[in-house]
This record gives structure tokens, C-alpha cells and sequence, in this order.
């Protein structure tokens, strides 16, 4: 049994309504006037409201209004004479569910009723859902860490206590931390943590674009502002607008649009490219980087005063090597993620498999060991991953008198035994190359840029260690 309220100041239709719904097993509750069938709908809990559009004092419409403010998802019919169409279709653009024209036949007027309750039951649903989901969302970061972000380790359960205080804030956070470390899952935690969850994440690659490309990115443009401007363009900022914006690879920006990004920071206020008009905007602003800003204003690259600004609340993701512990844990958690991308149904890693991962110096991070669990599973072809599925330059051991030993602790010690100091760096830098080349996922220009060298110096060194 659902609970209907009608809302008429005609008694014939009110009491005529008020039957029909009551013959359809409903509870009905009638009011004479829009103030009177208001204050009922705030009284009691109310499946769907039917509302005369013309009454005297407050109308249908604003019985539309009062209604939806109190509850954005209730369902409201209007009843409208002919003349009045206009406004009732109106009304419907406001959020109305529907309308019937007087006069109207009991069989109309229960369809509408079994489509309404049918809408009022769907909407309670996904709104359960939604609650559900939030919930579960919120038990899940308390007991396993924040979203795909994994790691039991004193280090990352740090990072977390971290995220969970700062989130709920709208202060501004530097997330520091070498590549692949997951700087933009701390990003989105955040913003999944704060009052802003239901705004937008927008995301700005910082080091992709040229700046004048970026200028327009970030801040949009107006038409004709530069050649090509065919039309206006909204900025990543106003698209951000009640929500979160991610400023990825912040240490990459120049001079010129660090001073506009500053002002935004101070002020939350910008114009577009080429416009004059001065915009406000709501924002939360996490930055990220892998570069050192410190050094970057010691040098004179990065504005002092738009470090400071970034810097309100540091946040730095260790690197995996750090945290060792958190590699099986990991993989296994890659498995899980990936079995759908490979088809694959794998469960586990041998031991020797895990050994193997745990000796690994990962300097891609976590983002070299997702590449190199998928690349193996791709090649597996049982339920669990064997030492031979890895990628073969993470088994490598240097021979005897190589001049590379490894440490129980991980590290690398040079051990020169008889070869001279540039064969041994020759190795070195072979073995670096190498693996940046897997973790890059062998494009040559993110090798490059991992490694920190020009790409046609890459291409040199490649050919050169015979690196395919």
C-alpha cells in the first residue's frame, strides 16, 4: 500500500481522486489548499503527490517547488484544465513527473498511479543502492586501505591515516613521489573521502601539452582568442567547478602560466584566453609531481610563493622498494584485477615466482609491477603464475665477476673483479635501460622521459646494448 496525497481546492476532483486510490488498495491523504497539502507532505512519508495546477495562494507550481526542495527525487502529477497545457508541460521541465487534463477518466488516472509508484519505487531503489554502495565504499577503505590503492606496510598505513584526515578539508595537497607510485589513486581518494564526492574529478596532464596549449586546458578560451579558437571552449577549471581538480606533473609548467595559476590558488578567480570577463570558481586542488620543487625554486625554475601554495599539506608516496613487504600482496591483487583484460583465470604464484618479485628493485613502482603481472598472465598458461611467466629481465642474475652483485637487502654492490671502471658502468647503465624500456612498456619516449635523457640518446644507448 502506497500513501498518495492529493492537493486540490475543487472538493468534486479531491474527493473523486482520494477514491479512485483508495479502491486501488492506497492510502490516500487530501488537502484543500497548496499551503495545507505542503505541510502534509513534510509530515508524513508520501509515495506520490497529486497537485491541482490553478488554486488560489500557492499554486501547482509552487507546490512543485516546495516539494522537490524537500525531496529532489518525489514524484508530482499536476492536474491542468485545457487551456493551461503550456504551463503544465512547463512544469514538467522543472521536474514534474507527468499531467492529466480535467476532465479525465478513472482508467487514465490509475495508469498514471501504477506508472508513478512503479518510478517512486525505482528511484527509492537506486537511491538504496547508492547508499549501499557508499557504505560498503567507506568499510572497504577502513579495512583494506583506499580504492586500488593496497599495502599493509607501516609506510602506505601511514599514507592512508594521512588521506582520511586531509579529505574531509578543502586545503590544497602536494602529492610528491617517484613515477608509478600511484600519486593519482591518493587524488582520487581524496576526493572520494571529502564533501565534494559528488562533484567532478577533473584531471590536468601538466606535462603533456605545450604551454600555450595548456593555458587554454586548464582555463579555456574565447572564440577567435588565438588561430583555430572556432568557438568558445570551457577550462578544466569551470569544468572542476564543486569538485576536484588533479594538476598532474605540476613541476613541468612554465613561468608565465605558473603567475595565473598562483592567482587562481589566492584567489579562485581567472579569465579565459583571449576573454575579459572575470570567473569564480569552487575547487579543490591536489598537485602532484615527481621532480623536486624545492631544488626547482633553489634554481629559480619554480615560483617560490606558488610552492608555498601547493605545499599547505605534503603527501608523499613511497616508493615500492620501501615497502617490500606489500609485493605479494600486490601481485595478487593485480591477478584479481586483470583477469577479465586477459581472460586469463589464475589464482595464485608459485614461490619462486614471489621470490623473484620480492629481490626486484621495481624502479617503475607499482605501475612496472602491474605491466609485468599482466604481461605474465598473458603468457601463463596454468591457474598460477610460474617463475617462467615473468618477463626475463626481472629473473637476471649477473654472473660471477659481472660487476653487479645484489644484496640480501635488495641493494646493488659493484664488484669490479678484474674489468675495468666503463665496462662495469656500461653494465650499469645497460641494466637501468633495460628495465625502464619494460616498465614503459617499450615506447621509447616515456623511456626517455623515466630515464631523464633525450629520446635520440635513447635510441643511441638501445642500439648501442643491443636492446630490442
Amino acid at each position: 500500500m502506497a500513501n498518495i496525497l492529493v492537493i486540490d481546492d475543487n472538493e468534486t476532483i479531491r474527493e473523486g481522486v482520494a477514491a479512485v486510490v483508495a479502491k486501488m488498495g492506497h492510502k490516500a491523504h487530501v488537502a484543500e489548499d497548496g499551503q495545507r497539502g505542503v505541510k502534509l507532505f513534510k509530515s508524513r512519508r508520501v509515495d506520490f503527490t497529486i497537485t491541482d495546477l490553478k488554486m488560489e495562494g500557492m499554486d501547482g507550481i509552487e507546490v512543485l517547488k516546495a516539494v522537490l526542495e524537500t525531496d529532489p527525487d518525489a514524484v508530482v502529477m499536476l492536474i491542468t484544465a485545457f487551456g493551461t497545457v503550456e504551463t503544465a508541460v512547463e512544469a514538467m521541465k522543472s521536474g514534474a513527473f507527468d499531467f492529466i487534463t480535467k476532465p479525465f477518466k478513472p482508467d487514465l488516472l490509475r495508469a498514471k498511479v501504477d506508472q508513478a509508484l512503479e518510478v517512486a519505487r525505482m528511484k527509492k531503489e537506486a537511491a538504496r543502492l547508492k547508499e549501499e554502495n557508499r557504505v560498503l565504499r567507506e568499510e572497504s577503505l577502513a579495512q583494506t586501505g583506499i580504492d586500488n590503492l593496497v599495502g599493509e606496510s607501516p609506510v602506505m598505513q601511514e599514507v592512508f591515516t594521512t588521506v582520511r584526515k586531509v579529505a574531509p578539508s578543502d586545503s590544497t595537497v602536494l602529492v610528491t613521489g617517484e613515477s608509478g607510485t600511484g600519486k593519482e589513486l591518493i587524488a582520487h581518494a581524496l576526493h572520494d573521502l571529502s564533501r565534494r564526492r559528488e562533484g567532478p574529478f577533473i584531471r590536468v596532464g601538466c606535462g603533456a601539452l605545450a604551454e600555450t596549449l595548456l593555458e587554454s586546458e586548464m582555463f579555456g578560451h574565447e572564440k577567435g582568442a588565438f588561430t583555430g579558437a572556432s568557438r568558445r571552449k570551457l577550462g578544466r577549471f569551470e569544468l572542476a567547478d564543486g569538485g576536484t581538480i588533479f594538476l598532474d606533473e605540476i613541476g613541468e609548467i612554465g613561468a608565465a602560466l605558473q603567475m595565473k595559476l598562483l592567482r587562481v590558488l589566492q584567489e579562485r578567480e581567472f579569465e579565459r584566453v583571449g576573454g575579459e570577463e572575470t570567473l569564480s570558481v569552487d575547487v579543490r586542488v591536489v598537485a602532484a609531481t615527481n621532480r623536486d620543487l624545492e631544488a626547482l625554486v633553489q634554481e629559480g625554475v619554480f615560483r617560490e610563493d606558488l610552492y608555498y601554495r601547493l605545499h599547505i599539506v605534503p603527501l608523499r608516496m613511497p616508493a615500492l622498494r620501501e615497502r617490500p613487504g606489500d609485493v605479494p600482496r600486490l601481485a595478487r591483487h593485480f591477478i584479481e584485477k586483470l583477469s577479465g583484460r586477459t581472460g586469463k583465470k589464475i589464482t595464485d604464484l608459485t614461490p619462486e615466482a614471489l621470490e623473484v618479485l620480492e629481490q626486484y628493485r621495481w624502479p617503475g613502482n607499482v605501475r612496472e609491477l602491474e605491466n609485468v603481472i599482466e604481461q605474465a598472465m598473458v603468457f601463463c598458461e596454468g591457474e598460477v603464475l610460474e617463475e617462467a611467466d615473468l618477463p626475463s629481465n626481472l629473473k637476471k642474475r649477473p654472473a660471477p665477476g659481472a660487476g653487479l652483485r645484489q644484496e640480501a637487502d635488495g641493494s646493488l654492490r659493484v664488484d669490479l673483479a678484474g674489468r675495468s671502471l666503463p665496462e662495469v658502468l656500461d653494465e650499469v647503465e645497460r641494466t637501468l635501460i633495460a628495465s625502464a624500456f619494460e616498465t614503459a612498456k617499450k615506447v621509447k619516449t616515456e623511456t626517455a622521459r623515466l630515464l631523464g635523457i633525450k629520446t635520440s640518446a635513447l635510441y643511441y644507448k638501445l642500439e648501442k646494448y643491443g636492446i630490442e
